[in-house]
């Protein structure tokens, strides 16, 4: 939520377009947030410390926030490529086509969350 925030402040393109950029820079803050949680989150729950522990939350984030992310971001490219037009999020109709990315983003991150968790990656919470 802070990355939508941060873009419009200071916009940047990405491959010729701001809307990628405005995702490269979510997608980043979102993940270093995503591996600092889990990395507090798996003190004391698994036998890995210092930086092995680093890693492992970095494998469990990083698959799963990239996995919610496929369908977060696939339904905001079809509302805005196809059905909306670009947004703003100072628009209500960017945080209603946010709440249904979110939902698509739920969707293609179970699975993977399951095989970590089945995998003993990620710890069943």
């Amino acid at each position: 939520m802070i990355g939508p925030w941060l873009f419009a402040a200071a916009p940047f393109l990405l491959w010729g377009s701001p809307v990628f950029g405005e995702w490269a820079l979510s997608y980043l803050l979102a993940l270093a947030i995503g591996v600092t949680f889990q990395y507090g989150g798996l003190i004391g729950m698994v036998p890995e410390t210092g930086a092995a522990l680093w890693w492992r939350a970095l494998k469990v984030d990083s698959l799963s926030l990239t996995s919610w992310q496929i369908g977060m971001y696939g339904w905001m490219a079809i509302a805005i490529f196809v059905l909306i037009g670009p947004m703003s999020p100072t628009e209500p109709i960017f945080w209603f086509m946010m709440q249904i990315a979110m939902a698509c983003g739920f969707i293609t991150a179970y699975p993977m969350n399951w095989f970590l968790v089945k995998a003993g990656i990620k710890t069943a919470m």
